[in-house]
């Protein structure tokens, strides 16, 4: 794990103290990264986390799925035939 300290020095003991702190907090996140900027009497903090993979759900012929795998060849002919609306392209009026 990367911890930069900006604006001055700490011990390594302090550093643990804010890993630990930030890991209590966040006990289900992957810590990869910490930022220390010191000023004056004030600490801020950044930390940085392992991505977590998700998995897309959407809603699709009244059903929230992720995938179609588990669907039988009617309701994929159904999701293959509904009208898929593009919000890329807007007209200016």
């Amino acid at each position: 794990m990367q911890i930069n300290v900006i604006g001055g020095t700490i011990s390594e003991e302090e550093k643990e103290n804010y890993v630990k702190y930030i890991t209590g907090k966040y006990p289900n996140k992957q810590l990869t990264g910490l930022d220390i900027t010191l000023d004056g009497d004030y600490v801020n903090l950044k930390y940085y986390y392992e991505p977590k993979n998700f998995e897309r759900i959407r809603r699709i012929t009244g059903y929230l799925v992720g995938t179609l795998d588990n669907w039988n060849d009617g309701k994929r002919a159904e999701e293959h035939d509904r009208v898929k609306h593009d919000v890329s392209v807007m007209e200016k009026i």
